[in-house]
């Protein structure tokens, strides 16, 4: 069994207004689990951050001069062998750039109206890794801007049928032990279902399983 966690949570902090960066930091470090470690301006003084300090947890403003949030995501996550959790942090939810950064391997996004408890949640929930963030705002960012495919990918035949219940209820949000209790199997059962999704569909967490879903046309079709 894994100890619990008694160190922080690292934190970098990637936007282009100070103003933005200062209340986010203040909002973070009220928290006694929670570290800012660092902060940037543009994407990349994000990625060059990122590398030195090795966070746990990256906050990604989408739109900054230069290199953006989407290409810095796709630089941090391409180049550390350990990469951190990216949160996309935004000002519309329905924004295309949003769903390109979680294509590009971010974790979920938070809207930068977003009280100061759901900003602390969800990065506990993003490092925690064990349901998606924000479920129903992600389905509906991939069932509007998904590409659509002539034909599904062969991944989508080698999975099995409890892995495809698996992805079904992963895209709702459900935790592994949520998962567990509704499927009548144990939470080791789960955890080997959920790393057989990730292996198939070749994606690194839930979200990026989920976008690959329903561009696949897997959750469109019904699995």
């Amino acid at each position: 069994m894994t100890s619990p966690r008694t160190d922080p949570l690292r934190i970098v902090l990637a936007d282009d207004e100070r103003m933005v960066r200062t209340a986010l930091r203040a909002i973070l470090t009220a928290e006694p689990d929670l570290e800012v470690v660092g902060e940037a301006a543009t994407g990349a003084e994000a990625v060059s951050v990122v590398r030195e300090l090795t966070p746990d947890v990256v906050l990604m403003d989408v739109r900054m001069p230069g290199i953006d949030g989407i290409r810095a995501t796709e630089q941090i996550l391409a180049t550390l062998p350990a990469p951190p959790r990216v949160v996309v942090v935004t000002t519309f939810e329905n924004d295309a750039y949003v769903y390109e950064a979680l294509r590009a391997g971010a974790s979920g996004f938070l809207l930068k109206r977003a009280e100061a408890d759901a900003l602390v949640q969800a990065v506990r929930l993003v490092a925690r890794s064990d349901t998606l963030l924000f479920p129903s705002a992600v389905r509906a960012l991939a069932a509007e801007h998904a590409r659509s495919r002539p034909a599904p990918p062969p991944w989508v035949a080698k999975l099995t049928a409890r892995e495809r219940d698996v992805l079904r209820l992963m895209a709702t949000g459900l935790t592994n032990a949520e998962i567990a209790g509704r499927m009548e199997v144990g939470p080791a059962t789960v955890k080997t279902h959920v790393a057989a999704v990730l292996a198939k569909t070749g994606t690194r967490d839930r979200t990026q399983a989920v976008i690959a879903a329903y561009e696949a046309g897997f959750m469109r079709d019904g699995g």
